[in-house]
C-alpha cells in the first residue's frame, strides 16, 4: 500500500509499482516460475493425465490414496501446539488470502463433449478428476470427486494454439487473481470496482462501508455480498424469510470459515478507527487523502505483523536469516510475484495446523455454555454464525487462548478437512489435502526433489535417505508403499512431512520456498513501509509499537490479551491489560495546516 514520492498514491491493482517492469506483481498476471513446469506432454497435461504414464517406471499413485494412507488423521488424533495459539493459524490463511488466488476455469463442462465436471470421470479439460476407490464414503457412487483445473494464462498451454502461436510452445500458467504485493488487498481489494464497492464514498473521513443492518456491541460487520440470495450457508432455527447473506471484503474468500471472517472483520475496524482518527486530526484533509493515509498504514502494519511476527515463527531463526535477513532497502532488480510453488504447496502447509474445533470462550476466557464448541465443518460459509452466535470477541479469545494443532508426520490433515470440506462450488463434501496434491500436479509442479536441489538441499534416492529428513520411519515407509520412487513425491506432500527445522513449524524445504518469497514479497516492493520516502522517521517509530494484539484491543471488547497474539499462553497469567499493550501515536500523522500554507510535522 503506497505512496508515490510526490503525494500519487499507488494502484490498486499493483501495475506500475515497478517501474522498470510495470506488470512485476500486478493482479492478473502469471503465478512466477522458479523452476520449469513438468507436464506429461511438456505443454499442459497434468502428471497423471494419462493412466499409463509411467514415472521411474510406475504409475503415480491416486491423490486421495495419498491422502487416506498418510494425510488423513481423525479428529481425535490432535497434538497441541505447546509455543503458539490458534490466530497463527488464522493469520497464515489471511495473509494467503492477500497475495494469491488462482482462478479456477468459468467453465463447469468439458470443453470437447458439454459434460459436466461433477458427471464424468475422464480427463477433459477443464475436468481432472479426483479418482477413488469403490469402498469411498466420498464418492457419493462416482469413481471420482469433481475438480475444476485452473484457468491458463493466456496464450499459454492449450491457448497457444489458439493464439495461432505454433512456432513456439509456451507451457501453461497459472494467474494470480490478486496483486502479489503484501498491500492488504484484503481490506480493500485488487481491482477498482471491487475497491469502489468496498468504499462509502459519501463519507467525508475516507471510511470503508459497513453492515447497516447488524451491529456488534455497537462495532461494526462487513457489509453483505450485494448478490442476493447468496449461497452462504443459513441457520436452520431461522424464520422464514430471514437471511444473513456472504459478507463482502477486499477477497472474495471471507466468508470461508468464521476465523477468517473475523480477521477480515478486525481490519475493517481498524481502517475505519484510523480514518476517524487521522481526520479529526487533519480537518481540512480531503476524504480521498485521509482514506489513501488510513489504507497506506493497513497496509504497512500488515507487512510488520506478518514478517516481523509471523514469518520467523514458521520458518525459525536460521532460515530467516538466511533467506530474508535485514531489510537493505528496494531492490529494482527482485521480482515480487507471487511464485506457483509458494502459493500451491508451499505457504499450504498451513492446513496442517487448522484445529478440527472451534471454540468460542467468554471475557474470562472460558467456556461459555451458551456457546458450545463447533466442528469446523459447521463454520464453512456461516457468517450467520458471527452475527447471531456472539460476536467477533468470543471468536477471537477462542483463537487467543486455543493452541494451533502441531503439524505432525502422521497427524496431518484432520477428517474435518478431508472428509467434510464444504465448498461453494460443489454439493457434496470434498477433500483438502486431494485438492492440494491435484492442483499441484494441474499446475504442472516438478516433483519434491527437483524442489529440494532447487532450495540446495541433497536430493533423497533411497528410503534410508527419506529417513535422515522424516523421523517417523512408519510414515516414509508408507511414502515408498505408494509412490516407490523418491523422485515421484509430490512436493506438497514432500514439504510437509519434512522434521522440523529448529525454532520452526516448517522443514528445509518450506522454509527454503517461504523465505524466498517472503525476500522477494519485501525487497521487491518500492513501496515497502521501511523504504525511503515511504513513511517519516516518526511515523515508522510508531509503526514499530503496534501490532496484531493492539488492533484487537483497539477494535473488540476483549480487554485483556498477549503481548504477542501468536504466542500461546495462560489466562490470566500470560495476558496484560489493553492499558499495557503499546501502540502507535497518530500525532507523526497530523499536520499544520494554515490558509495558503501547509506544514507538516514529524519529518524527522
Amino acid at each position: 500500500v503506497c505512496f508515490y514520492e510526490n503525494s500519487q498514491f499507488c494502484y490498486i491493482t499493483g501495475d506500475l509499482e515497478e517501474v522498470e517492469h510495470p506488470r512485476w506483481g500486478a493482479s492478473n498476471t502469471a503465478l512466477a516460475r522458479w523452476l520449469p513446469p513438468s507436464y506429461e506432454d511438456g505443454l499442459g497435461q497434468p502428471r497423471g493425465w494419462n493412466p499409463g504414464a509411467l514415472y521411474n517406471g510406475v504409475q503415480l499413485p491416486l491423490v486421495r490414496e495419498v491422502t487416506r494412507k498418510i494425510i488423513h488423521a481423525s479428529n481425535e488424533a490432535v497434538t497441541e501446539d505447546n509455543l503458539y495459539s490458534d490466530i497463527i493459524m488464522a493469520w497464515g490463511q489471511y495473509i494467503d488470502h492477500d497475495i494469491a488466488f488462482t482462478p479456477q476455469s468459468t467453465s463447469r463442462t468439458t470443453f470437447l463433449t458439454g459434460v459436466e465436471c461433477q458427471r464424468t470421470c475422464e480427463n477433459q479439460n477443464p475436468c481432472f478428476p479426483i479418482q477413488v476407490t469403490t469402498n469411498d464414503t466420498l464418492s457419493k457412487g462416482m469413481d471420482c470427486l469433481p475438480f475444476y483445473r485452473s484457468s491458463p494464462a493466456c496464450g499459454t498451454g492449450d491457448h497457444g494454439v489458439l493464439f495461432g502461436n505454433l512456432s513456439v510452445l509456451n507451457p501453461r500458467q497459472q494467474i494470480n487473481g490478486l496483486t502479489s504485493f503484501l498491500d492488504a488487498s484484503t481490506v480493500y481489494g485488487s481491482t477498482p470496482a471491487a475497491e469502489n464497492k468496498l468504499r462509502n464514498l459519501t463519507s467525508s473521513e475516507g471510511l470503508l462501508r459497513v453492515n447497516l443492518k447488524y451491529s456488534d456491541n455497537s462495532q461494526e460487520y462487513l457489509p453483505f455480498v450485494d448478490l442476493i440470495p447468496s449461497p452462504c450457508a443459513q441457520d436452520s432455527s431461522a424464520s422464514e424469510g430471514e437471511r444473513i447473506e456472504c459478507f463482502l471484503a477486499g477477497d472474495s474468500r471471507s466468508s470461508e470459515v468464521t476465523s477468517l471472517t473475523a480477521m477480515h472483520t478486525l481490519w475493517l475496524r481498524e481502517h475505519n478507527r484510523l480514518a476517524r482518527a487521522l481526520k479529526s486530526m487533519n480537518r481540512h484533509w480531503s476524504p480521498e487523502t485521509v482514506y489513501q493515509e488510513a489504507r497506506k498504514i493497513v497496509g504497512a502494519l500488515h507487512q510488520i505483523i506478518t514478517v516481523r511476527d509471523y514469518i520467523p515463527k514458521i520458518i525459525g531463526p536460521d532460515a530467516f536469516n538466511q533467506y530474508i535477513g535485514l531489510y537493505r532497502g528496494y531492490d529494482p532488480t527482485i521480482n515480487p510475484t507471487v511464485s506457483n510453488i509458494f502459493s500451491t504447496a508451499a505457504f499450504r502447509f498451513g492446513h496442517a495446523t487448522i484445529q478440527p474445533i472451534v471454540k468460542r470462550l467468554n471475557a474470562q476466557y472460558l467456556d461459555d455454555p451458551e456457546l458450545p464448541n463447533l466442528h469446523l465443518h459447521e463454520v464453512f460459509f456461516s457468517p450467520w454464525r458471527l452475527i447471531k452466535e456472539g460476536g467477533l470477541d468470543p471468536l477471537l479469545r477462542g483463537l487467543l487462548a486455543h493452541s494451533a494443532k502441531r503439524q505432525v508426520q502422521d497427524q496431518l490433515l484432520n477428517e474435518e478437512l478431508t472428509e467434510k470440506l464444504f465448498v461453494l462450488s460443489d454439493n457434496g463434501s470434498l477433500d483438502l489435502a486431494s485438492l492440494n496434491l491435484q492442483r499441484g500436479r494441474d499446475h504442472g509442479l516438478p516433483g519434491y526433489n527437483d524442489w529440494r536441489e532447487f532450495c540446495g538441499l541433497p536430493k533423497l534416492e533411497t528410503e534410508t535417505d527419506l529417513n535422515t529428513v522424516i523421523n517417523n520411519q512408519q510414515v516414509t515407509e508408507k511414502i515408498m508403499e505408494l509412490y516407490h520412487n523418491p523422485n515421484n513425491i509430490d512436493v506438497w506432500l514432500g514439504g510437509l512431512v519434512e522434521d522440523f527445522l529448529p525454532g520452526a513449524r516448517t522443514g528445509p524445504l518450506f522454509a527454503c520456498i517461504i523465505g524466498k518469497q517472503m525476500k522477494a514479497l519485501r525487497d521487491g516492493d518500492r513501496f515497502w513501509w521501511e523504504n525511503d520516502n515511504v513513511f517519516t522517521e516518526a511515523q515508522k517509530h510508531e509503526l514499530r509499537k503496534h501490532s496484531l494484539s493492539r488492533v484487537i484491543c483497539e477494535n473488540t471488547g476483549i480487554s485483556e490479551v498477549p503481548v504477542d497474539a501468536f504466542q500461546l499462553g495462560k489466562f490470566p497469567e500470560d495476558f496484560n491489560h489493553c492499558d499495557n499493550i503499546p501502540g502507535m501515536n497518530l500525532e507523526a500523522w497530523r499536520e499544520i495546516h494554515e490558509e495558503g500554507n501547509l506544514v507538516i510535522t514529524n519529518l524527522s
